[in-house]
């Protein structure tokens, strides 16, 4: 019986021992190759220039020097309250955070969303509707509008900087060619040479370049997921985005789903040509997580939802609570800094 007793163990132990040693044989799965989505990756976004460049208005420190002073001065707006960093404040990711941003006279506010400055001079164009052509020519329209800075005119904003000595000094040496520094389109030139330094690189830009553990393989899921759901039919480029211009709303009306207060028209309302209704430019998406609250209006605060939403509007596709999930793991790695010289 004592015989019969220890065989049985031993046969016991032996087949727990036989059975372990077959689970721990079951080779682990092979890790996955990310090589193809680096190459794909490379091609629909391109490598992030150290910044901006205009033939029609080389980039040289003083000029950007200049730009600086003026981006940060609140004389450039009728009653001494509103600089461009005011709305574009660089310490916020180049935004207010506001749906819309409150101008000179109190009570006044702009009808659209305030878009960074950061990286905006890679874009095909400027403001949503796309009525500049640059930012040299954006720089010019705050300052005149009766919402946003006021000034009464371009003479009277030359006038007022002429009567500052730091500025007489800097003007000259900006622009030592002009018989006359201190003109309107100088004030255009210099900020736009100040924010076409804004450029702000990130880990991305690295897995870009070929490093390619600058990414984790859940933020690489991420990006292979924004691909493969066709994020990048509109959101491509080195700034991933603002480089062309789409109909907001193509499987549907966008206020119905973005509950906007007003129905905006887009390009329309300054073309006139009905092919341009609803129609805006892509914002680019560096920075997005930093730079809420969404959409031409504002009117969405959860980047989540946003993404819901162009999924549904933009791609006739209802995404799953995962591939959102991914989509923002990759869209946090498009966090970069500001240099910390271009800071006030």
């Amino acid at each position: 019986m004592k015989n019969t007793l220890l065989l049985a163990l031993l046969s016991i132990t032996l087949f727990s021992c036989n059975n372990s040693s077959e689970k721990e044989a079951v080779p682990a799965e092979p890790a996955k190759d990310y090589t193809e989505l680096e190459t794909k990756a490379k091609a629909f976004f391109g490598l992030l220039p150290e910044y901006a460049e205009n033939t029609e208005n080389p980039i040289t420190p003083e000029k950007v020097a200049l730009g600086k002073a003026l981006y940060y001065d609140v004389r450039l707006s009728k009653d001494n309250t509103q600089s461009c960093n005011t709305c574009h404040n660089l310490d916020t990711y180049g935004v207010d955070n506001l749906p819309v941003s409150p101008g000179n006279n109190k009570g006044s506010f702009g009808t659209r969303n305030s878009p960074s400055t950061l990286n905006a001079a890679l874009h095909i164009a400027q403001f949503w509707d796309g009525r500049m052509k640059d930012v040299e020519e954006q720089a010019g329209g705050p300052i005149l509008n009766g919402v946003e800075m006021a000034m009464p005119s371009e003479k009277e904003v030359e006038k007022r900087l002429a009567g500052i000595k730091e500025y007489q000094e800097m003007f000259k040496a900006a622009f030592p060619e002009s018989k006359e520094a201190i003109t309107y389109k100088n004030i255009q030139k210099a900020i736009g040479a100040f924010e076409r330094k804004l450029i702000t690189p990130t880990k991305f830009d690295d897995f870009l370049a070929g490093k390619s553990d600058a990414l984790t393989n859940e933020e690489k899921d991420g990006l292979e997921t924004f691909m493969e759901a066709g994020c990048t039919s509109c959101h491509l480029g080195n700034a991933l985005g603002g480089n062309m211009f789409q109909k907001f709303g193509i499987f549907g009306n966008y206020w119905e789903t973005t509950k906007s207060a007003k129905i905006d028209e887009g390009k329309f309302e300054a073309t006139k040509n009905e092919a341009d209704k609803y129609v805006f430019k892509v914002p680019s998406l560096r920075n997005v997580v930093k730079t809420g609250p969404y959409l031409h209006d504002g009117s969405l605060t959860s980047l989540e939802e946003t993404i819901r939403i162009m999924g549904k509007l933009q791609l006739n596709k209802e995404l799953t609570d995962v591939q959102v999930k991914q989509i923002m793991t990759f869209l946090e790695t498009l966090t970069g800094e500001v240099p910390a010289e271009l800071k006030m």
